[in-house]
């Protein structure tokens, strides 16, 4: 009986500890609820706004992106599987160490890009701003291949 009763304490703790959770509750965002930030993490033109979860904990997260027209991020690897979805414009997408935009595809709104971890690859954008949205579980990180382009390290 003992046993049943802290068995029973234990889950209703848990569950009061869940309903504290902001990631356990309902979210609903509009487009005018995404307020886009400068990132340092990419060279300068691109802005982004974390939506859930945080890329630097072991968490599910998801993070939109927008590009300028014209713009490149250069080559770099995460440590997990990454999943971009394009959601307006189009994106670019190139497999490899160096950019070579004659070698990648153009990904326009609606298409799904799916990256295993430590994949080098690099993305750019033609003549129209870009959104994306990437879903991955943390700790996440951009690594380039090149360090020299790392925007923090300037």
């Amino acid at each position: 009986m003992r046993k049943s009763l802290i068995a029973a304490a234990m889950i209703v703790l848990s569950g009061a500890a869940l309903a504290d959770d902001p990631a356990q509750h309902a979210r609903e965002l509009t487009p005018a609820d995404i307020k886009f930030e400068d990132n340092p993490a990419f060279p300068k033109g691109a802005q982004s706004m974390l939506i859930h979860g945080d890329p630097a904990k072991p968490e599910f997260f998801i993070i939109r992106l927008k590009f300028p027209p014209n713009y490149v991020v250069p080559a770099h690897t995460h440590p997990a599987l990454e999943s971009v979805t394009v959601l307006s414009g189009a994106m670019g997408s190139g497999m490899g160490d160096k950019v070579d935009t004659s070698k990648g595809k153009m990904l326009e709104a609606g298409s799904l890009l799916i990256l295993p971890a430590n994949h080098a690859h690099y993305v750019w954008t033609k003549d129209e701003e870009t959104i994306i949205q990437v879903a991955a579980n943390g700790p996440f990180d951009i690594i380039y291949v090149n360090p020299d382009e790392d925007p923090r390290k300037k």
